[in-house]
């Protein structure tokens, strides 16, 4: 099992900047494959972006492509999301999960099997 910790939301307004970090415990980080989804009020959880171990392969939801970069550093066990641009409908908890063991990157929440307490985003128009 590995434990996830998020840092770097706050509050910005729209077409600011924020960058999202997650640190993960133990020495599995490598091995898996992770990524960032969200949860905005009243709405269910949505899948933001995906990296597989090595960060060679990324992937993203159509709502971020071009705006949000994942990327990670195995050395320190941490996954990045950087929000560019940002819009009021971003505005949501920011959460990281890991892929335990797999090599494919997947957008499905249920391949996940650990998840940070996450973090708030929120941006003003």
């Amino acid at each position: 099992q590995v434990q996830l910790v998020e840092s770097g939301g706050g509050l910005v307004q729209a077409g600011g900047s924020l960058r999202l970090s997650c640190v993960a415990s133990g020495r599995t980080f490598s091995s898996a494959v992770m990524g960032w989804f969200r949860q905005a009020p009243g709405k269910g959880r949505e899948f933001v972006a995906t990296i597989n171990r090595s960060g060679s392969n990324t992937y993203y939801a159509d709502s971020v492509k071009g705006r949000f970069t994942i990327s990670r550093d195995n050395t320190k066990n941490t996954v990045y999301l950087q929000m560019n641009s940002l819009k009021p409908e971003d505005t949501a908890v920011y959460y990281c999960a890991a892929n335990q063991g797999s090599v494919i990157i997947t957008v499905w929440a249920r391949d996940y099997d650990d998840w940070g307490q996450g973090t708030q985003v929120t941006v003003s128009s």
